[in-house]
């Protein structure tokens, strides 16, 4: 008998159960600063920490903009 080929339990649901979605760093950092969004812009300490980030972290494209930083992409 051949040996079958590709994954058997492709297309089958997880048996772990559904996906927890994990917080960003992004978001840990304005949780830590206690920041709401509405501050996220005027905020001098999140603008610094996005700026030593801005290449290795998730920070929302919106606020990079109004920064003005440009971001390095290696895709």
């Amino acid at each position: 008998m051949a040996k079958r080929r590709g994954n058997p339990n492709w297309g089958k649901p997880e048996p772990n159960g559904p996906v927890i979605p994990t917080i960003t760093e992004f978001e840990k950092v304005t949780q830590e600063f206690k920041l709401q969004p509405e501050q996220y812009i005027t905020s001098t300490r999140l603008r610094e920490w996005a700026n030593r980030n801005k290449n290795s972290k998730f920070i929302p494209e919106p606020l990079l903009e109004a920064w003005g930083f440009e971001v390095e992409s290696s895709l």
